[in-house]
């Protein structure tokens, strides 16, 4: 027999009968939620992968290495599920050049990179925000300002209906709770987040994602948000010390079993279902993220040596190398200013690693020349852009 998750609300939107949802407090109850060896053994196996990727993150010199790309590979595939064509690339080209052939999807992208630095520092802080209705809120602001989203009311709880697919709320795929409902609502999923539930932590993640994806709370920006909610759970909670799992890249490989599994769990209360969707895509972004640090530490590692050995090898050179990884796409005057030398030693070093073929020029030009570390985006990247 299917769980009920919620109740339907008779309203109107511009004269007309709509029936709007409003979802029930977590955790899933009559019944509650059904944990059986399939989700057991799968949340065992999350967990390892989660843990395996701790490591993964924790066994570089420098957390920068990962933490810098991974962080932007979840902004542009978060942001690619939306609809932005803009890529790694063209974000990571921007940030050294600060030109752009898409300049308004990379601005959403860098956008999100802002949003999710700023919630982590609001949270790591004694006197930070919590996380809840007013730390999203300001999150929200942040990642809507400057972009097409920027008229829908930035940082602010709706106080008008919204809806997901069709072109009303009289024809749309799905109907969130009406204005008058969200303030509840958004309330009882941040108490129930800082509660002692006993469901696992990564289970209860999974639930509050659904939770506010169904509430969608603000105008636009709601997917975004609602993602990176997941990203900051899965830390707050203890399960990684740092925002390297790019979950979003496992949702958008199977894009349409993703809303598929949030649409059971709205109609018929099949929690189930989208927890073991959640945990093996939580799985697969995990080891994914391993794999992917593995090679970017070997990469690194073997690069280093080859600048050692060379003959022409110089402190700048083996300095420059280690700013790569945070910076894949450069120029002569921010490798200066980054390592604080001058232009000349900059371009020598430059020039070393060109000729180990580590960097590649990509402008074409003689001058305000651009480089590449492609390799290191390669791995990265994968056929994810």
């Amino acid at each position: 027999m299917p769980r009920k998750t919620g109740t339907y609300q008779s309203t109107k939107f511009r004269d007309q009968p709509i029936k709007a949802f409003v979802p029930y407090p977590l955790p899933p109850s009559s019944p509650t939620l059904q944990i059986d060896d399939a989700i057991e053994s799968l949340h065992t196996q999350a967990i390892v992968a989660l843990a395996q990727l701790n490591v993964a993150g924790s066994m570089v010199p420098d957390t920068n290495w990962f933490l810098y790309g991974f962080v932007r590979k979840e902004a542009v595939i978060t942001s690619q599920i939306e609809g932005t064509q803009a890529t790694l690339r063209d974000v990571l080209a921007f940030e050294a050049t600060e030109q752009s052939d898409r300049p308004e999807d990379v601005e959403e992208v860098c956008n999100y990179i802002d949003a999710i630095a700023f919630a982590r520092e609001q949270l790591a802080q004694p006197a930070g925000l919590p996380l809840g209705v007013e730390l999203l809120s300001e999150t929200h602001k942040i990642l809507m300002q400057g972009t097409r989203g920027q008229d829908k009311q930035p940082g602010q709880i709706r106080q008008t209906q919204n809806w997901i697919g069709g072109t009303s709320p009289t024809n749309a795929r799905f109907v969130p709770p009406p204005p008058s409902e969200v303030g509840e609502v958004l309330e009882a999923l941040e108490f129930w987040i800082h509660s002692e539930d006993l469901l696992p932590p990564l289970i209860r993640t999974g639930l509050a994602h659904v939770q506010f994806e169904t509430i969608h709370p603000f105008l636009d920006g709601n997917g975004r948000i609602g993602r990176l909610l997941i990203t900051l759970l899965v830390e707050q909670m203890g399960l990684l010390d740092q925002p390297l799992l790019y979950i979003s890249l496992a949702f958008k490989r199977d894009q349409l079993g993703y809303y598929e599994k949030l649409t059971a769990v709205r109609q018929n209360g099949d929690w189930e279902g989208w927890i073991k969707f959640f945990l093996e895509a939580v799985s697969e972004a995990a080891l994914d993220g391993v794999r992917i640090a593995k090679e970017l530490h070997t990469l690194i590692a073997a690069d280093r040596q080859r600048i050692i050995d060379h003959e022409r090898s110089t402190v700048a050179a083996i300095q420059l190398l280690g700013m790569l990884p945070a910076s894949p796409i450069t120029t002569v005057p921010a490798v200066s200013e980054s390592l604080n030398i001058t232009a000349p030693t900059a371009r020598k070093a430059i020039e070393l690693l060109e000729s180990l073929e580590i960097l590649q020029e990509t402008s074409g030009k003689q001058r305000d020349r651009v480089y590449a570390y492609n390799e290191y985006m390669r791995i990265l990247t994968g056929n994810d852009e």
